[in-house]
C-alpha cells in the first residue's frame, strides 16, 4: 500500500476528451486505473496514513489555486522499469507545480524524495517498452500547434492497492 498526492486538472470537455480517447489507446498501464492528472508526491510506503494526511495539510495550507497551459508533450524514461512515457508537460504552471512538489517532500516526506530523478510536472497520455513508439506519440502531439489549459483548485490524496487508487481526501487549494 501506498499513499501519494495528486491534482486532478480542470478541464474543458473537448480537452479531457481529447486527453481520454489519446489514453484510451495508448496508456495501458493507467487509463483504466485513475483519470487524467499531475502527480505531486510519487507512492509513499514507510510514512502511516494519518502522518501523510497531516503532513501533507500542512503544507498545501498555502498553496493557491493555479492556471496552467500545455503545449508540448515528451518523452520520459522510466526509472524503476522498462517503460517509456509520453507526458503533456505544462508551459505555464510548471515552476507552481515544482514547488508544491518540493514543499510536499520537505519535513516528514524528505527521505523518500528521488534525487535522482528530475521531477517534470505532466499529464501522462501514453507509455509503451518501445521508446520509438513513444517518440512517434511525441512527434504526432507536437507536429501541430496545441494549448491544452487548465485550473488546479485541490489536490487529493489517494492510496494505491492491488492496482485500485481510492480517495482519501480532497484538500482546497485558496
Amino acid at each position: 500500500m501506498a499513499y501519494l498526492v495528486i491534482a486532478y486538472p480542470q478541464l474543458s470537455i473537448e480537452d479531457l476528451k481529447q486527453i481520454q480517447d489519446y489514453r484510451s489507446q495508448n496508456d495501458a498501464l493507467y487509463y483504466n486505473v485513475i483519470a487524467p492528472h499531475f502527480t505531486l508526491v510519487f507512492p509513499v510506503f514507510d510514512v502511516s496514513e494519518n502522518d501523510f494526511i497531516d503532513e501533507v495539510r500542512t503544507k498545501a495550507k498555502y498553496f493557491e489555486k493555479t492556471r496552467f497551459t500545455i503545449r508540448c508533450a515528451v518523452i520520459n524514461k522510466d526509472a524503476f522499469s522498462d517503460y517509456f512515457h509520453t507526458f503533456l508537460v505544462p508551459d505555464e504552471g510548471f515552476s507552481k507545480i515544482v514547488k508544491w512538489h518540493d514543499i510536499l517532500y520537505s519535513d516528514k516526506l524528505k527521505n523518500n524524495l528521488k534525487l535522482d530523478i528530475d521531477f517534470i510536472p505532466h499529464i501522462t497520455i501514453g507509455n509503451s517498452t518501445d521508446k520509438f513508439l513513444c517518440k512517434k506519440m511525441v512527434d504526432t502531439w507536437n507536429e501541430k500547434e496545441f494549448e491544452i489549459s487548465g485550473l488546479i483548485t485541490h489536490i487529493t490524496i489517494i492510496k494505491y492497492e492491488n492496482s485500485i487508487v481510492s480517495h482519501i481526501e480532497e484538500i482546497e487549494l485558496c
